[in-house]
């Protein structure tokens, strides 16, 4: 267990805080806690890289707790109306298609080794800004309402862009051309 471990399993207890947060109307402490767990990410990365603790539990558990986080702000924000449905729903169906392509191609012999595209950090980026504004507005009571449309149209391209992006990869693996990872390159 090295320190950015720890951090990130604190990440992971945030998560049902965040979402009971919003869910009892006390939308600062859900904004509070989102942008902490923002913070620690940052954090638990910068010290793995600096301090030289990098480790494989790290490299699984770290994205994990990313999404976690951010498909239950997204699911529980379009739950209260503040996201339109559709996009929580390409938003969570995009990340289900690249668990399932994961599961698959290890039950059928040929696992990949997934690393992020480009265009799924842009995603994640977006993503992460369009619930940080969104819980911004609900904590402080300021409308950012051509922000937050705009963040949602760029979320929702990003998001059907890495979706393709990855299936493309995908597809590619277990068709045997080129034998590449579901990455970059």
């Amino acid at each position: 267990m090295t320190i950015p471990n720890i951090i990130t399993l604190i990440r992971f207890f945030l998560v049902p805080c965040v979402v009971l947060a919003l869910l009892g109307g006390n939308m600062g402490w859900a904004f509070v806690g989102f942008l902490v767990a923002g913070v620690s990410d940052g954090v638990d990365g910068f010290i793995a890289r600096t301090f030289n603790q990098r480790s494989e539990l790290g490299a699984y558990l770290d994205p994990i707790a990313d999404k976690l986080l951010l498909v239950c702000v997204f699911v529980v924000l379009g739950l209260l109306g503040e996201l339109p449905l559709w996009i929580v729903v390409a938003a969570v169906s995009r990340d289900a298609l690249i668990i399932g392509g994961v599961m698959l191609a290890t039950v059928m012999g040929n696992p990949v080794a997934m690393k992020p595209l480009f265009v799924s950090k842009a995603n994640t980026t977006f993503q992460i800004l369009l619930a940080l504004v969104v819980l911004g507005e609900l904590a402080s009571g300021w409308n950012r309402g051509a922000l937050r449309s705009a963040l949602i149209y760029i979320s929702a391209s990003l998001t059907v862009a890495s979706a393709a992006a990855y299936l493309v990869r995908w597809l590619r693996h277990m068709s045997g051309y080129g034998r590449s990872n579901l990455s970059d390159g």
